[in-house]
């Protein structure tokens, strides 16, 4: 049997709920590993152990009390340092925010205590959450646990870091450019970016309301290891909360697809020069797709090019207002540089071209929604090339641009606010690789149930990471 630190959430919860262990037997597991790995890794950066012990021991009071529990009960999980969590610093990467200190559980911390989760501890962002990598002056530089100078994604990389590493199975992340996925990516593990408003969002800590279209774009979501876990802990965090009035409150499952659900394949690069192995992870993902009974087509969507650079004009000219400020005022020169670099990849638009932008948003999404009512799914690469270097975007123009090329079919789909999911299926040059399915809008539980088959058949690549020698 393997200690608890490398089990599912899923297993943890189940042998919890029948008393083949305790909550407390799974946190302090993990809290070893946590130990044993943190240090190199610098993955988890707050650490809230102490309270995590007192919640463990409240949810093993609860069953033996044969008190009604939660989907994820004792469940051990990890907040990213962005959203707010009662009692502890938002510092989102930066200095300044060093002693932000939340009053109250933004809604998704709310749902996953709800759901019986224990949080021990809070993972690493860059500045402002605002990287393909994760490295800020105030905690340091996240590494991946597959290769120190490989990056672990970002934003959200401390949470692909520390899952990879087994320190604990569900980690919370978000993602408005990639940052669930790219980490997912790099680390070889398991993430759905949900659609536009599906997980309710409110930090007390902010400032200022987001604009809407940067709240579009944006979103909450889980890293774990296995599309099993992402299924039940982002069922968890969609439970409705009034605090967010765009909350968009469906139940997780939709509809039943009438005979086998279509499946379309693309390896359209759209003018980059995609890497040969990435394409065929995308087919070999394909196949065994075929393999569990989908019926699976190659035919290639509408482009997601014009998506994408859209992410780079109306995006970045809403970000420019909304962090300009705060990014000259308190971002160290590595963070100011690198936005500078965003505007370059794109342009800060005037207010009529920005109207003009937002209405061909609209035209685009509907061209996406008309091929994904024939196609509910699409396969598709995530980084159109190896995993860079853990400050590739930090060094210069050139590298940081051909990152973001490589991935259109990311920032594409947040420009249009579609669910995608990505997930590890092998190594390419020593280094994790994956690739992305894309799914109708609020159809996050058919992207993971294709994950799912493609694990069954494929297996976990974080095995490869945890095998003996």
């Amino acid at each position: 049997m393997s200690e608890l630190w490398q089990r599912t959430a899923t297993e943890l919860a189940a042998g919890i709920r029948s008393g083949d262990h305790t909550a407390t037997e799974a946190l302090e597991s993990v809290l070893e590993r946590v130990d044993e790995r943190n240090p190199h890794l610098n993955a988890i950066t707050y650490d809230c152990r102490e309270s995590a012990r007192v919640e463990a021991a409240v949810a093993d009071a609860a069953v033996a009390e044969g008190a009604e529990l939660g989907p994820l009960h004792g469940v051990p999980v990890t907040i990213k340092e962005n959203v707010d969590q009662a009692g502890t610093p938002n510092t989102n990467g930066v200095p300044a925010f060093a002693d932000l200190m939340a009053s109250e559980d933004a809604p998704l911390v709310s749902n996953l205590r709800n759901a019986g989760a224990v949080i021990f501890g809070r993972t690493n962002t860059p500045e402002f959450s605002m990287r393909a990598t994760t490295d800020n002056p105030l905690r340091g530089r996240t590494r991946n646990p597959w290769d120190d100078e490989a990056s672990p994604g970002g934003s959200s990389g401390g949470a692909g870091s520390a899952c990879a590493a087994g320190m604990g199975p569900l980690h919370h992340g978000n993602d408005i450019g990639g940052s669930l996925r790219f980490p997912a990516f790099a680390n070889g593990t398991t993430t759905v970016k949900p659609s536009s408003f599906r997980v309710p969002v409110f930090n007390a800590t902010a400032t200022a309301e987001r604009a809407l279209l940067s709240a579009t774009m944006s979103c909450q979501g889980i890293i774990a290891r296995t599309a099993a876990d992402v299924r039940l802990a982002t069922t968890a965090m969609i439970a409705r909360d009034p605090r967010d009035p765009n909350h968009v409150p469906l139940p997780w499952d939709g509809p039943a697809v009438d005979g086998p659900v279509t499946v379309a394949v693309t390896t359209e690069s759209n003018g980059y020069d995609m890497h040969p192995a990435m394409g065929e992870l995308v087919e070999r993902s394909a196949e065994m797709l075929a393999d569990a009974g989908y019926r699976v087509v190659h035919v290639d969507p509408p482009s997601i090019l014009g998506p994408a650079k859209e992410w780079f004009r109306a995006g970045i000219t809403e970000l420019n207002v909304s962090l300009g400020p705060a990014m000259t005022a308190y971002g160290s020169e590595t963070i100011q540089r690198i936005f500078e670099w965003y505007y370059d990849l794109g342009e800060i638009l005037d207010r009529n071209d920005y109207m003009q932008a937002l209405g061909d948003r609209a035209r685009y999404l509907r061209e996406w929604s008309l091929f994904l009512d024939k196609y509910p799914l699409l396969v598709t690469p995530f980084l159109m090339r190896p995993l860079y270097d853990w400050n590739d975007d930090a060094q210069s123009f050139a590298l940081l641009k051909d990152v973001f090329d490589s991935s259109m079919y990311s920032s594409g789909t947040n420009y249009l606010g579609l669910p995608a999911g990505v997930f590890g299926v092998d190594l390419v040059e020593g280094r994790p690789a994956a690739v992305q399915i894309v799914g109708r809008r609020y159809r996050e539980d058919l992207i993971v149930d294709a994950m799912e088959a493609v694990q069954e058949r494929n297996g976990i690549l974080t095995d490869q990471l945890w095998a003996p020698g």
